[in-house]
């Protein structure tokens, strides 16, 4: 490390941001990052640890003490190249992951740890700003072709990973746009989409072949794409939502999270909401009254429930839209300001955490049931829910949940987003015609390659690992890239 004593010496320093008054009036991103001396400055916290435990909390295996390093030594060109060395998309995930790196950072034992996600983010915007990421096709191609299917996280890391060895990859995407969940499902004050699409440009340029609106086991055949291709890798995500079967679910005002996010996104970046709708109506939505095809928070009751990230997103856009008053409730009980004695460093700390939408207004409250919704009309007008209390099973060590007597309420509410998490994947239509097996949790089985019960046939991200985060979609396309590359390799080799 160039300065020994960088962590005695510096405090840890956040990005800016806007004030809150000013960026709920738009949607775009409102952080502004330190000027490259202070970014220096918070590399030189990067302590001489011995054992970087911040590579052991990264999915991707980030080489971090490295590349901290070298934005201290002001080697700016150097840190993007080994950043891209385990890294593929560093753009989304120094804005969007929850930094599991910096809980596992041995100066946070006891301080600050270090502002990881923040450098990682000025690394490759700088380089960006210095025309550094420039397109680099292979020399070579294998003449082998691979189709991915479906252009999330997972699966442009795959892609990625196996046009640079030389295949030749063509990536099908169900919707209009590029980019999963990267594109629908994340606001755009957390990532606009002109950086998506400017990584796209990219891959395009390096030989990347995308189509849109290929929905593939449903107006594609997904046997005809495996005849088509000598490796099919399925990254279609964990699409199906968890639902909330209680009376009043039919109720209009009603919506998943998962329907209501993409539509201001698409929105925002003039995509057409209708036809979003009318790709996933039947797998995805589950129940969707005609009326509520365009939703908007503007002037309702807003509750969310689901206390993730999700539930986060979905309070940062009612707020935006002029949403009344908003709610978010979670089942779980409030988690503790600091770690508890159980969840030691260097593992992912379960604490209370406010994220920049909770900033900008919410009432948050804990351990709460929703039992019944009542409307009128056939639209939504109440939630009616009752507290609970948690306690652990003497016997099995498990916490378990009790109504609270005499805590029921009830309370007005015209919009109820359900962000409740997932299931796993959507089976109807390509996991149906490939016929690949499931595994106990219903996502689709695999072994250490990812390759499917089908040979040939592989998969990656959540629709294999279950609903997950961005980085760790990252890396298992990385794997699943790998694992495609020995199969053609050996292919190649002992041709049938």
């Amino acid at each position: 490390m160039g300065d020994i004593k960088g962590f005695m010496k510096y405090d840890r320093q956040e990005y800016h941001k806007q004030p809150v008054d000013v960026r709920v009036r738009h949607f775009k991103e409102f952080i502004e990052l330190p000027a490259e001396k202070e970014l220096r400055e918070q590399g030189a916290r990067c302590m001489d640890c011995g054992v970087p435990f911040c590579q052991n909390g990264c999915p991707i295996g980030n080489i971090i003490p490295d590349w901290n390093d070298l934005v201290f030594r002001d080697r700016w060109e150097e840190a993007i190249e080994r950043l891209h060395k385990t890294n593929n998309f560093p753009e989304f995930t120094g804005r969007i992951c929850p930094a599991p790196c910096e809980n596992s950072c041995v100066l946070g034992i006891n301080a600050p740890p270090v502002t990881i996600k923040n450098i990682e983010l000025a690394i490759v915007e700088h380089a960006y700003n210095k025309n550094w990421i420039k397109p680099r096709p292979p020399k070579q191609r294998t003449g082998m072709k691979v189709a991915v299917i479906g252009s999330g996280p997972a699966g442009l890391a795959c892609a990625d990973q196996l046009n640079k060895k030389g295949h030749k990859v063509t990536v099908y995407e169900k919707n209009d746009c590029i980019g999963g969940l990267l594109t629908l499902g994340i606001p755009d004050f957390k990532l606009e989409k002109w950086i998506v699409e400017r990584r796209i440009k990219r891959m395009a340029e390096e030989g990347v072949v995308f189509k849109t609106g290929q929905y593939i086991g449903v107006n594609v055949s997904a046997k005809e794409i495996r005849s088509k291709h000598d490796a099919v890798v399925l990254c279609g995500g964990a699409e199906a939502p968890r639902e909330l079967p209680i009376p009043g679910r039919e109720l209009e005002g009603v919506v998943q999270a998962m329907y209501y996010l993409p539509q201001q996104n698409l929105r925002n970046n003039n995509y057409s909401v209708e036809k979003f709708m009318n790709t996933c109506a039947d797998n995805v939505l589950q129940i969707r009254p005609a009326s509520m095809s365009q939703v908007t928070a503007k002037g309702k009751k807003v509750v969310v429930l689901g206390g993730g990230d999700t539930g986060s997103d979905c309070v940062g856009t009612a707020n935006r839209q002029g949403a009344a008053s908003v709610h978010q409730f979670e089942l779980m009980p409030k988690p503790p300001e600091q770690r508890a004695n159980d969840n030691p460093w260097p593992n992912w700390a379960f604490v209370l955490r406010t994220s920049s939408s909770h900033e900008e207004g919410a009432i948050r409250d804990y351990a709460i049931l929703t039992k019944k919704l009542t409307g009128a009309g056939g639209k939504l007008k109440k939630l009616h829910g009752v507290r609970l209390q948690w306690l652990r099973d003497p016997a099995t060590g498990q916490m378990k949940m009790s109504e609270v007597p005499g805590s029921e309420f009830e309370m007005e509410c015209d919009l109820l987003l359900l962000a409740m998490g997932f299931t796993g994947p959507v089976k109807k239509g390509m996991l149906d015609e490939l016929g690949v097996e499931l595994d106990a949790r219903g996502n689709v089985k695999a072994d250490a390659s990812k390759m499917t019960s089908v040979p040939g046939v592989f998969t990656a991200g959540d629709m294999t690992r279950g609903q997950s985060l961005v980085v760790w979609a990252i890396h298992e396309g990385r794997v699943a890239a790998e694992g495609v590359h020995s199969y053609l390799s050996a292919k190649v080799a002992s041709p049938a």
